[in-house]
């Protein structure tokens, strides 16, 4: 009896831990950050070329966005959003990753360099995005954006 008992436990405990949750599970931290840094990069030349096809592939479909005026989008208004806007360039300054599991937040300062009226128009900025790991790879759910003004 003690034999098919203990039998049980271990069949029970070796079920449960294989279905540890995956933000429970190690994560390669400074792998993640690397990821995350890298698609941050490719975000900003996404943006600068309008290239809709790599910014469709790093939001998130239920992105939430708040633009440095407080103006709330959606992934399809952001994005829209960009393809009207004439950006020359877009350079990350400084930035920080921290990682919660399968969550990371990434912070820093941006330049834009622009073209307003045909005159080219600089703003400098402070921007948090949130990332999450989802099937396989990591997406921008939420961004935010803020003027710095000098």
């Amino acid at each position: 009896m003690k034999t098919r008992a203990a039998k049980f436990a271990c069949l029970l405990l070796l079920a449960v831990t294989a279905r540890v949750p995956m933000w429970a599970q190690h994560v390669d931290e400074a792998g993640a950050r690397s990821k995350v840094l890298a698609l941050e990069h490719a975000w900003n030349q996404a943006e600068a070329f309008s290239d809709m096809k790599a910014m469709d592939a790093i939001l998130d479909n239920g992105l939430v966005y708040v633009d440095f005026d407080g103006t709330l989008m959606t992934k399809a208004e952001f994005l829209s959003h960009v393809k009207s806007t004439h950006l020359e360039q877009v350079v990350t300054q400084s930035m920080n990753v921290q990682i919660f599991g399968d969550t990371a937040i990434a912070t820093g300062t941006y330049l834009v360099k622009a073209f307003k009226g045909g005159k080219p128009a600089f703003q400098h900025g402070r921007f948090v995005d949130a990332w999450v790991h989802k099937d396989q790879t990591w997406v921008c759910v939420s961004a935010q954006a803020t003027p710095i003004l000098h």
